[in-house]
């Protein structure tokens, strides 16, 4: 797929493409949205952990959880191959890991850690964080490509608490962080 230079239309008639493009990052820039940590698995050994804030779930019945994930990220490599992920909600008082999981991470499968933080395969085979307030496991039922991105559109087959419930999440406002737009 060719790269796209420059903004991209439909614009609103007499707008100047570049500011209008610059006020579309700044209202999207603006919606809500958690922070997370997807965990990801070819089904083998290659494991990884990637910051994820595009996240909704989708269906009551069953119960659907999707995820957009750049097509050229390592993460959507392994999802694609493994058709699994997790999906680790932290506490707000963590927010620096977020960075630590912005680029492909350094795994120690002996040890059990992504980047340092200790993890176990959930029933999966996704990786957990064994520090993250609750998780998701998803098996993908489907996907949908969407420009740069890919919908994987999993069911969720296992989730858990894994420290108080009423630990406040994080949410990308809580960071300097911003994506998308």
């Amino acid at each position: 797929m060719p790269v796209q230079s420059g903004p991209v239309g439909p614009f609103p008639a007499g707008a100047h493409p570049e500011e209008y493009d610059k006020l579309r990052r700044r209202v999207l820039w603006t919606m809500p949205s958690g922070l997370y940590v997807v965990g990801s698995t070819d089904g083998g050994e290659r494991r990884n952990g990637m910051t994820l804030n595009w996240v909704t779930q989708l269906g009551f019945d069953p119960k659907l959880l999707g995820i957009g994930i750049e097509r050229e990220a390592f993460t959507h490599e392994l999802v694609t191959a493994g058709g699994v992920f997790s999906l680790n909600l932290l506490d707000r008082e963590d927010r620096a890991i977020v960075r630590k999981f912005t680029k492909p991470v350094e795994v120690d499968l002996g040890a059990k850690t992504l980047n340092g933080f200790p993890f176990h395969d959930g029933a999966t085979g996704a990786p957990i964080l064994d520090q993250a307030v609750a998780y998701l496991e998803c098996e993908v039922r489907q996907t949908v490509e969407t420009g740069s991105h890919t919908l994987f559109i999993g069911e969720i087959v296992d989730c858990r608490f894994q420290k108080d419930e009423d630990t406040p999440v994080l949410r990308m406002e809580d960071t300097r962080m911003n994506y998308g737009g």
